[in-house]
């Protein structure tokens, strides 16, 4: 399809920017807004991990065969039934009148959100002649940054506010709106568009898939408010041959000429299967961090949601200022760029347990340091990531590649949600049981987990050693999976 010319192509960038701005900043918004979330329903430890877990792995899940949707039945159509499910997806959140319905309705938004996010590109793409989509992209990842950076501080703003009594259910309700503006401005002006030829879904496999992943995360999650009972390690142990059947199912409808959700052809390439391993690390230690940072501020160091979003802030201003350079760079660093940047987030982390672990209030410059540092190392990582590692898959898979790449991402954010927290919370639980105060205990639960995200960091270093040395230029086929790491983990 032609790029359509004029405002009616402005307006476009418009709707699918304002989209994508709500769906990060509803990503990293809840973090904050987790300890008024348990007070409010009186949630416990494992509703809060799914509150994040449960929408990342259903938006990770929904990437690949969302895009696919988008290319067989009109990336507009898609894209607005996709907003319009976040809409009302969002209203169910806040409307929840217990923690199981707000888990289940925050799945059901990451579901929407993968609709809706993989059309963004396509849309940007067909709205815009080759000469100014470059810029296009750059305003995209310009509001992705910027909603990294206002999600700590919004998040603590409206639940502070309390606006009409609402509480943290205003992180929720602001979706609304937000998401009917887009839908009218997206009637009118979003231009259609299809892939040249018809898309097939695999949707066996992305429910197998996500079958394993649920079967890791569910015994880690609830096994220890739910005494660790035996059936817990079966649904672990059960998740190999689950995964075993999946990658076989993959390898069987590659063989038959199908569009597969992983080609397992690719685990054979050095630099897909140790990127693959590196993204699930490296995004396992950020999928936990931030809530488990932000219990730490509010219950035990005893800041309002409004302050602990200050004290995020520096991280996200951080990864703002080098995300940039690091997309710049990656063409000529390559992978000593990616194991610089995570090298620098585990040492942040170090620096964040000698300032955690003294058992007084770290003051806010205190711990706002190791964040911008950690910031810094984020920005240097996360935007290149995916670019390095298809400078060494064949050209063919690239697209192949970047959805598994990013879906992995998804995944790892959320199983880190679970394993780490399951060290923190397991922690806390000792501490507070011996009548350790607030600070203390919270302190010592948040050290525990410290140390394993620095090991996370160094891992994933030691991995993206085995990646090509240079990346390839932003080029279009991988240009959209780039820029969206680059703005999406940062809270």
């Amino acid at each position: 399809m032609a790029a359509v010319s004029g405002s009616s192509a402005v307006v476009a960038l418009v709707v699918v920017l304002i989209a994508s701005f709500m769906e990060l900043l509803d990503a990293t918004i809840i973090t904050v807004a987790a300890p008024a979330i348990a007070e409010g329903l009186g949630a416990g430890a494992a509703t809060l991990q799914w509150t994040v877990a449960g929408y990342t792995l259903a938006l990770g899940a929904g990437l690949i065969t969302g895009g696919r949707v988008g290319d067989q039945f009109g990336r507009r159509r898609v894209f607005l039934i996709g907003l319009a499910a976040f809409a009302v997806t969002s209203a169910a959140c806040a409307l929840a009148p217990d923690p199981v319905v707000l888990v289940v309705t925050r799945v059901a938004q990451g579901l929407a959100g993968g609709l809706m996010v993989p059309q963004v590109f396509g849309i940007i793409r067909s709205s815009f002649a080759p000469a100014v989509r470059a810029k296009a992209f750059g305003a995209y990842g310009a509001v992705l940054g910027l909603a990294s950076v206002a999600g700590p501080l919004l998040g603590g703003l409206l639940v502070d506010a309390d606006v009409f009594g609402l509480g943290w259910r205003t992180i929720f309700w602001v979706n609304v709106p937000v998401a009917a503006a887009g839908l009218v401005l997206g009637l009118r002006f979003l231009p259609e568009s299809n892939a040249a030829g018809r898309a097939r879904l695999d949707l066996p496999g992305a429910a197998l898939a996500a079958l394993a992943a649920v079967c890791v995360l569910l015994p880690l999650v609830q096994g220890r408010e739910w005494g660790w009972p035996w059936w817990g390690f079966v649904l672990l142990a059960l998740s190999v041959p689950v995964t075993a059947l999946f990658l076989r199912r993959e390898r069987r409808l590659v063989a038959r000429g199908g569009q597969p959700v992983l080609d397992p052809g690719l685990l054979r390439v050095r630099a897909f299967s140790s990127g693959l391993a590196a993204s699930a690390l490296f995004f396992g230690a950020i999928g936990s961090f931030f809530l488990l940072l932000s219990l730490y501020l509010q219950y035990g160091t005893g800041r309002s949601a409004l302050e602990a979003g200050a004290v995020i802030l520096p991280y996200a201003v951080g990864s703002t200022l080098t995300s940039g350079a690091g997309v710049q760079l990656a063409a000529r660093a390559g992978r000593r760029l990616l194991v610089t940047g995570s090298l620098i987030l585990a040492a942040s982390q170090l620096l964040l347990l000698f300032v955690v672990r003294g058992g007084a209030e770290p003051a806010y410059w205190q711990l706002a340091l190791p964040l911008f540092v950690g910031g810094l190392g984020l920005g240097l990582t996360s935007p290149s990531l995916v670019n390095v590692v298809l400078a060494g898959v064949p050209a063919r898979d690239a697209g192949a590649a970047g959805g598994a790449l990013t879906t992995v991402g998804q995944v790892g954010n959320a199983v880190g949600v679970a394993v780490l927290g399951v060290g923190f919370f397991a922690s806390l639980e000792a501490s507070s049981a011996a009548g350790s105060p607030p600070l203390a205990a919270y302190g010592e639960a948040f050290s525990a987990v410290l140390p394993w995200q620095v090991a996370f960091y160094v891992a994933a270093a030691a991995l993206m050693l085995l990646l090509p040395k240079h990346a390839h230029a932003l080029a279009e086929a991988s240009e959209p999976t780039a820029v969206r790491r680059g703005g999406k983990r940062c809270g």
